[in-house]
């Protein structure tokens, strides 16, 4: 008989720990030390699980977790995961592999984490509010953006906001500006 994966260890290991407040190292651990166990959270979380957050609760710090009540036992098909990796590969393509929100790359160091930026693709109009996975309404989005969303992320900036910002600056930004755009265009 296999082993199970990460997702299903996961999954057992919150069943037997609901109500208590989780580490993400006891997360990992019970995962079998996979680094991906997040991922596995945010499926779980599609499947209807309740896994909250430091974003979702005051009594949590970063890092922490707790499942406060046992999931519904029929999953929301409406949640259910149909981005195809064909989409998928779109999507970033399009988006030059680099978030739509703060504008970080595979790679760089998120200043908010200090962990090396993943990619996701998020939703411009939330699929709880009726969006679709389709390219027009799909964009990359590193974790802490993705994470931070929530159904409450603004419109994309106009060009003539953006260059308005970027004349409002100083010099300083202005430079930081043009450098990233440079080395986001190859130039």
């Amino acid at each position: 008989m296999r082993e199970p994966g990460s997702k299903e260890k996961i999954r057992q290991f919150l069943l037997a720990n609901v109500g208590r407040v989780l580490s993400s190292n006891e997360i990992q651990e019970a995962a079998g030390g996979v680094a991906e166990f997040g991922r596995r959270l945010r499926e779980l979380r599609e499947d209807g699980w309740e896994i909250l957050t430091h974003n979702d609760t005051k009594k949590l710090k970063s890092g922490q977790y707790l499942v406060e009540k046992l999931p519904m036992t029929e999953k929301d098909i409406s949640f259910a995961r149909t981005i195809s990796k064909k989409l998928r590969a779109q999507v970033l393509d399009r988006n030059g592999f680099t978030c739509q929100m703060c504008g970080s790359t595979p790679g760089d160091i998120d200043p908010a984490t200090g962990r090396m930026v993943r990619l996701h693709l998020g939703h411009i109009v939330d699929k709880s509010l009726g969006g679709k996975n389709e390219l027009s309404n799909l964009r990359a989005l590193c974790s802490t953006c993705n994470q931070g969303a929530k159904n409450i992320t603004p419109e994309k900036p106009t060009k003539i906001w953006l260059l308005a910002q970027i004349r409002r600056a100083g010099i300083d930004e202005q430079q930081a500006a043009l450098k990233w755009l440079r080395k986001k265009f190859n130039e």
